[in-house]
């Protein structure tokens, strides 16, 4: 399973903000620059956090994008749901309906396993745990 490039962009979006704290507001050219993202690409990310409740977003000269909520309440699944929509890694995970072994695949408890792990690993990772050289996440369990 690999996420998609959109949202990789988007977790450093959030990230990005993350970092500057919760009340500070970022252009998105600014964003866009310091993350390496497209601009084109980083608008309709924005907009898709945005309608997800993640960012907020104004107008204007003091303008900007700004997280909806604080670091600690924003989750790293929350993002990447939001821009691909539910991590899904086999799709026997949910429905053994379409397999011709069904629920007798060896392998189906594997895969539903690894998705109920990842699932709740990114569930649980919020964006202050990244946050002013905070607990960095280990990269083996």
């Amino acid at each position: 399973m690999q996420i998609t490039r959109q949202a990789d962009y988007a977790v450093r979006a959030v990230l990005y903000l993350a970092q500057l704290g919760s009340e500070r507001r970022a252009a998105t050219s600014q964003i866009a620059q310091e993350q390496q993202i497209p601009p084109s690409f980083l608008a309709k990310i924005v907009s898709q956090l945005s309608v997800a409740g993640l960012l907020q977003t104004s107008r204007g000269a003091r303008g900007g994008v700004s997280l909806a909520r604080s670091p600690e309440q924003i989750s790293v699944l929350e993002v990447v749901e939001a821009i691909d929509g539910p991590i899904l890694l086999n799709e026997c995970v949910s429905s053994a309906g379409v397999c011709i072994f069904g629920d007798t695949c060896p392998m189906r408890p594997i895969w539903c396993d690894a998705q109920v792990e990842l699932i709740e690993r990114l569930k649980h990772t919020t964006f202050d745990r990244f946050v002013n050289g905070k607990e960095k996440l280990p990269l083996s369990g």
